[in-house]
């Protein structure tokens, strides 16, 4: 089976970013068991996929891509939320951190796309309050998967784990390479080794 070049390329950075050299040239082409890490991946893709509405709600506008006052209430609400459920705050911090940078990276790269291909570029603006309810859903769950992953992210497989959970997620939502390295850049503090 011949894996597309920009799949290939994925996968390569995939492997890369997760410090598992070749990881990406082993993948099965079977079915394997589902990767214990793969819920985590999946609610980072899912809340990356925010990333293109929350670009088309600030496209034309002057609402900037970084917003540090609302970064910080999302880092707080994650870490109040940690703190509840008795999981680390400052940890649900970092990986909150990383979620972040990556949305933002997804944003500008729209952002270019749409500069590049003006015809491509949103005609509609998404509400953003409504967007940011979406994502305050999302990252919810995700508070309690990585809660509920902390002996696997704690373990010395964590990281080929977390690699096959971005393929696996990869193979199931089909992201286009912008998400998907964004994906694996949400993901660089999720394993605690």
């Amino acid at each position: 089976m011949r894996i597309l070049t920009p799949l290939r390329s994925a996968l390569t950075a995939a492997a890369a970013l997760l410090a598992i050299p070749g990881t990406a040239a082993a993948a099965p082409a079977s079915v394997a068991p589902v990767s214990p890490l793969q819920p985590v991946a999946s609610l980072a893709a899912e809340r990356l996929a925010t990333a293109d509405l929350v670009a088309a709600a600030k496209w034309g506008t002057d609402s900037p891509i970084d917003d540090p006052a609302r970064e910080q209430v999302v880092l707080d609400t994650v870490a109040a939320q940690a703190k509840q459920i008795g999981a680390d705050p400052d940890e649900i911090r970092r990986i909150f951190r990383d979620q972040i940078e990556a949305n933002k990276a997804v944003q500008r790269g729209l952002y270019a796309r749409w500069t590049a291909h003006p015809d491509q570029a949103p005609t509609t603006k998404p509400d953003l309050n409504v967007v940011r309810q979406t994502i305050n859903r999302i990252n919810t769950a995700l508070v309690q998967s990585v809660a509920d992953t902390t002996p696997e992210r704690s373990a010395l497989t964590c990281r080929p784990e977390l690699t096959v959970a971005v393929i696996e997620v990869h193979f199931e939502k089909h992201p286009d390479l912008l998400h998907t390295k964004a994906l694996v850049r949400s993901l660089v503090s999720v394993c605690r080794s």
